[in-house]
């Protein structure tokens, strides 16, 4: 097995997804670029290599255990194990005709959230499992937002995206303690309010400074934090 440490990313293909799958490629990672549409993952890997990265498109919708199962299958052939996992892929929901407010809040539009947000990491995560178990120093990093900080209660009313935040860093903290006395480090990171097509473009921070914090959260040594919720400043509140 060679000793280049590979990467997934999922959502990898445009914002902070690719920021992050660019960046660990600028720190010599092969990089996995997860994501559904074929035709912007092969234009995303194509970008990457033209920057000099190596990397390679897998073909991935979290909400699909067969989808999933397949890109395990892809990467361990690609790879032969994982060092890196990074639970990127996330929506927003609907949120048209009052669809997040708790008041009228549309219970299929919660499902789809959550069947990304939450489900889709269990299920890439699991998949991934016996991947990270070969790397020396496996990393798992969940993209959540501080919308879903209980404490802080940032941003606008929405009662489907900001709860799937939640229980995704409530499964995070999960994760972390099963995994207490192993090497596989697992924590949630916090990008900011960033400028990318999930939020019109509106946020004041580029897709390169919300992906440092997942950089190094990726990238933690091996006595670093376990099962925390971070920005670039540090800590968030749960």
């Amino acid at each position: 097995m060679n000793n280049t440490k590979t990467a997934l990313v999922t959502g990898a293909n445009k914002g902070i997804g690719f920021a992050i799958a660019q960046g660990l490629g600028a720190l010599h990672f092969t990089v996995a670029v997860g994501a559904r549409d074929d035709a912007r993952r092969k234009e995303a890997v194509q970008r990457l290599h033209a920057a000099g990265i190596d990397a390679f498109g897998v073909a991935l919708d979290v909400t699909s255990d067969a989808s999933v199962a397949a890109a395990a299958a892809s990467i361990e052939k690609e790879a032969g194990r994982l060092d890196v996992l990074v639970n990127n892929a996330g929506i927003s929901g609907r949120f048209a005709d009052g669809a997040q407010d708790p008041t009228t809040l549309d219970l299929d539009a919660l499902r789809t959230v959550l069947e990304t947000n939450v489900f889709g990491v269990v299920r890439v995560t699991n998949a991934m499992l016996p991947l990270l178990s070969r790397a020396a120093s496996p990393r798992i990093v969940n993209m959540s937002s501080n919308m879903g900080s209980l404490t802080l209660q940032t941003g606008p009313v929405m009662a489907a995206y900001a709860p799937s935040k939640s229980m995704l860093n409530s499964v995070t903290a999960q994760y972390a303690r099963r995994f207490a006395d192993t090497n596989i480090i697992v924590n949630v990171a916090c990008p900011g309010y960033v400028a990318t097509d999930f939020t019109g473009f509106a946020g004041e921070r580029t897709p390169e400074q919300g992906a440092a914090i997942a950089l190094r959260l990726a990238t933690l040594p091996d006595d670093g934090p376990r099962g925390g919720f971070f920005d670039d400043k540090g800590a968030v509140a749960w």
